[in-house]
């Protein structure tokens, strides 16, 4: 089991909801914090509301790489080497993928997977290093993806493909991080008290050029839908638990599972018995190397606690 204490941590989406909630946690647990947000007002609230404990902010677009490489250098000159990486911030589009622009794909790819592969490529380049070296032992990499990386209705069509696609880095990276002695998780969570439904205050204005006006009314149902979202304290408590015993998707919200379980079944129930065509046996032989290769890598990070 990973010990927090003393360790640093940098939360990106970090100054509210789940974000926010993350953040609390690890301080109670003794780490040194820091907030990532690409709102200063937001990081200055945050950081008003901790009791000048061991946090601090930065400013950061994920979905610049020189803007986290920067932020990264900044938050290790001042608490150290980072073993603990949360990226967690995204934003969303409620509208369908044939009724979406180029302008919205930049967007939204832009922040919900650049930016989770902006935080991985800065973090765990120079994880591994210090794992190899001895100057870290162990750390932990988490991506917050979404329960529509499972359940994908027509809208939110690219926030879907995003979390898909954040949920296949995710395992990806697990299985070549275990080498290192660092965990990797992937967050699903369902409905969260934030504002990732006004998410179209902080649209960079490069990328409005083909953006549908906003749908007020809609905004102002989603704000009331939202008031019933799971606090981000509970939801950052979990994704710890999940962190603690190195699970592969921490579910937070136990609201989706009969679903997912449906989900699967249909899935499988595609398949078909086909007859054996040449070079099946010969395919097989080839998968049974990799299928066991892969098992015993599975079983690896199920070990590493």
């Amino acid at each position: 089991m990973i010990d927090l204490a003393g360790r640093t941590a940098f939360v990106t989406g970090g100054a509210n909801g789940v974000g926010i909630g993350i953040v609390r946690n690890l301080l109670n647990e003794g780490c040194k914090v820091a907030i990532a947000d690409i709102r200063q007002d937001a990081i200055d609230r945050a950081l008003a509301s901790l009791d000048n404990r061991e946090v601090m902010g930065v400013q950061l677009d994920v979905a610049s790489r020189e803007g986290f490489r920067e932020a990264a250098d900044k938050v290790e000159a001042e608490f150290g080497p980072v073993s603990l990486l949360f990226n967690n911030a995204g934003v969303n589009l409620f509208q369908t993928i044939e009724d979406s622009s180029y302008d919205d794909w930049d967007w939204l790819l832009g922040v919900n997977l650049h930016g989770v592969i902006n935080g991985v490529m800065t973090f765990a380049p120079r994880m591994k290093k210090r794992a190899l070296s001895g100057e870290i032992t162990g750390g932990h990499i988490t991506n917050t993806a979404s329960m529509a990386s499972f359940i994908a209705q027509g809208a939110p069509g690219i926030y879907n493909t995003a979390k898909f696609a954040v949920r296949g880095l995710s395992y990806s990276l697990r299985h070549s991080m275990v080498e290192y002695g660092i965990g990797v998780s992937v967050v699903h969570p369902g409905l969260v008290k934030s504002y990732i439904y006004a998410s179209d205050d902080i649209r960079p204005d490069t990328l409005k050029g083909e953006m549908k006006p906003v749908d007020t009314a809609m905004v102002e149902r989603l704000a009331g839908v939202h008031e019933f979202g799971m606090e981000p304290d509970i939801i950052g408590a979990r994704i710890l638990d999940g962190i603690r015993e190195n699970r592969a998707n921490i579910f937070t919200h136990p609201d989706h599972k009969d679903e997912v379980e449906e989900l699967f079944s249909e899935t499988l129930a595609d398949y078909r018995d086909y007859p054996q065509d040449p070079g099946f046996e010969q395919r097989v032989g080839f998968e049974k190397m990799r299928r066991d290769g892969f098992a015993a890598t599975r079983k690896k990070t199920r070990e590493m606690k």
